[in-house]
């Protein structure tokens, strides 16, 4: 089993001193994943390199639509340099730079090509359980891994029971199972209409609701032997890891 946490490259000290606290004093947790926030100045695959002296796994987020299909694969060279194996191809949302250079590649087109011209890379795609239908994600799924996608993140659960669902529709796949903790009403608000993220009739937006939920969750992906991630936002990383590993 593997336990990743989430880390935003906000700036090169703050990444080292929460890698050095998590690697101290969390080693159940052995992977770290990096999201590509535009932003920021650090990208998610020079956070990752910067974390593999902690991690042996790094694995950055690519936003697909940055990244033209009739164009070598721009940064290749610098993930094979930093013995960067894996990555997490999301579509990525547009830029609030409107000179900023896209393109109208999507996760699978960008699957498919890194697939082609780096498959040594292990290439993770995303699941969002709240995109659309339960079937229509399913069957993006299916696509992407068509397209070679070789495991998938998931969008936070806050609810055993669907995490059941997809296990069972996804039994045998490589899956990390994201967890993310809400801790007040507004950040609930956002879940629910920026994400139309779906919350159990018990959910409370306090610390204990969600370390209890994120043992829960931890259990689960023993149980069914599968990965987990945790997406710690605006909480205090070291009392919420405390009360899911202690």
């Amino acid at each position: 089993m593997r336990i990743s946490i989430e880390l935003v490259p906000r700036r090169i000290e703050v990444l080292q001193n929460e890698l050095q606290f998590i690697k101290a004093n969390f080693p159940t947790i052995n992977t770290v994943n990096i999201p590509d926030l535009l932003r920021l100045d650090i990208r998610s695959w020079e956070g990752s390199a910067f974390s593999k002296p902690y991690y042996e796994y790094c694995i950055p987020h690519i936003r697909a639509i940055d990244f033209g299909m009739d164009q070598e694969i721009a940064i290749a060279d610098y993930l094979n340099q930093n013995q960067i194996t894996e990555i997490l191809i999301v579509t990525g949302d547009y830029p609030q730079d409107i000179n900023r250079e896209i393109f109208p590649t999507t996760s699978i087109d960008l699957i498919k090509k890194i697939k082609s011209e780096q498959p040594h890379i292990r290439v993770y795609a995303a699941i969002d359980p709240y995109r659309s239908s339960i079937r229509e994600e399913f069957e993006y799924i299916q696509r992407k891994r068509d397209a070679g996608a070789d495991g998938f993140f998931t969008q936070p659960f806050f609810d055993i029971r669907l995490m059941e669902v997809y296990q069972e529709l996804l039994e045998g796949v490589d899956i990390f199972w994201g967890v993310s903790p809400v801790i007040s009403q507004k950040s609930r608000n956002y879940w629910e209409t920026k994400n139309n993220a779906i919350f159990p009739k018990g959910f409370e937006p306090t610390l204990e609701w969600n370390v209890k939920f994120a043992k829960e969750a931890l259990d689960f992906s023993r149980k069914t032997n599968s990965n987990l991630y945790f997406m710690p936002i605006k909480i205090d990383l070291k009392l919420y890891l405390e009360g899911i590993f202690n």
